[in-house]
């Protein structure tokens, strides 16, 4: 059953006058239009921050290594930006990173408390995992989150193995064979899939086995292959997802420190563990963190099935694949984007799942919301605008 017409009501009108997300608007309330725009105005002044900052933070969260379950690097990073904007951070059971923003004292009793707001980037990365070594050296991988063979192309890979990093190419075998060469014939007719390649590593079976491989060990992207790549007004490269959205939440954090006045209610900035699998940070961070609802930060495909457009200008989404979206929430967002004079885009995503819409499934978040970042050729060679790293975070902070 939903939420009775009365407490809808109250709630949107608390949520109205609070901002209900992680805002400058929430902590200087504002009854004329656009304020919140003069508020970010100044704060711009003052360069609390620039999209060069940010792309240069993006640089950096890009260069760290952090497949599922292995996410200290990006990690490491986090915390040392979280400790300059939050009241307090911690790394939970989940091996989240939390941050507690506290908020001033609660609403008038006339009305709902303006709510616990819980954003929440995830910090993995698409990758691979070992499932064998082959006799011959080489390594059997598969999937590890949502990547394709024939995304990521023949190339160097980083296996982390339990001695350190060990250099490797993902690999098909030599092109200039016949039929005899089945797994190389079979490409040429047929979609690449992961039985298809293997990670080529110049060792043997038993010096991989002595440097610490097995089944279990984690193999990425190198960081040959991490630079960022400057076309015309976009930036591209691999991670994208999610750690554009790392650095939106960490705008929206300076944005609302530079304010200089807490939020009406505590919020929580959580860079999550393992979204990729299954958003197993986020479930854990919504069962044990307070309140109810969570706002996730991630990339939101540019394509021509949902209308949306490679601009700066934020995505916010009403649906996806695992469910919907709580409606106050997105037309809250869609309005102060407004507000701050953007043209925000809308979407009902397919093939997708977020830190919102999978804890909301499971009974773990009662509203939910997401703020995306156009991006093209999502989980792959990705592609996004560089100024709307900015524009998403001050959406965030508005």
């Amino acid at each position: 059953m939903g939420i009775t017409s009365s407490v809808r009501r109250d709630f949107l009108k608390t949520f109205a006058a609070s901002t209900g997300v992680l805002t400058l608007g929430s902590v200087f309330p504002s009854s004329a239009l656009g304020a919140n725009e003069s508020i970010i105005s100044s704060v711009r002044g003052k360069q609390t921050v620039n999209t060069k900052s940010l792309v240069s933070l993006l640089q950096e969260l890009i260069y760290a290594r952090g497949p599922c379950g292995y996410e200290d690097e990006v990690r490491e990073i986090c915390e040392r930006e979280m400790k300059k904007y939050c009241d307090k951070i911690w790394v939970d059971e989940a091996e989240n990173i939390v941050g507690l923003i506290r908020g001033r004292s609660k609403t008038k009793k006339s009305s709902m408390e303006a709510p616990i707001i819980r954003v929440m980037a995830h910090m993995d990365e698409n990758a691979m995992m070992v499932k064998r070594i082959n006799s011959d050296g080489t390594l059997r991988v598969k999937n590890l989150g949502g990547i394709h063979p024939g995304v990521l192309g023949m190339g160097p890979v980083e296996i982390m193995a339990d001695s350190g990093i060990l250099p490797g190419v993902l690999s098909v075998g030599p092109l200039h064979t016949s039929a005899e060469t089945s797994k190389v014939e079979a490409i040429r007719t047929k979609a690449m899939t992961w039985s298809h390649v293997h990670i080529f590593t110049r060792r043997s079976a038993e010096e991989l086995k002595k440097a610490g491989v097995h089944a279990g060990t984690r193999v990425m992207i190198a960081r040959e292959r991490r630079k960022l790549f400057e076309i015309d007004d976009c930036i591209g490269g691999y991670n994208m997802d999610n750690r554009a959205a790392v650095v939106i939440t960490l705008c929206a954090a300076a944005l609302l420190k530079a304010s200089k006045e807490p939020p009406p209610n505590d919020v929580y900035i959580v860079m999550t563990a393992q979204e990729e699998i299954g958003a197993i940070g986020a479930m854990y961070a919504s069962r044990t963190l307070p309140g109810d609802l969570n706002l996730a930060v991630d990339v939101g495909p540019a394509t021509d099935e949902y209308k949306t457009e490679l601009t700066p200008e934020p995505i916010v989404a009403y649906g996806d694949a695992v469910g919907v979206y709580t409606r106050s929430v997105a037309d809250r967002l869609l309005t102060l984007a407004k507000e701050l004079g953007m043209e925000p885009q809308t979407a009902v995503w397919e093939r997708y799942g977020s830190d919102a819409s999978i804890p909301k499934r499971s009974g773990q978040a009662g509203r939910a919301g997401l703020i995306c970042i156009a991006t093209e050729n999502t989980h792959g060679y990705e592609i996004i605008p560089r100024d709307g790293l900015q524009k998403c975070g001050e959406l965030l902070a508005a």
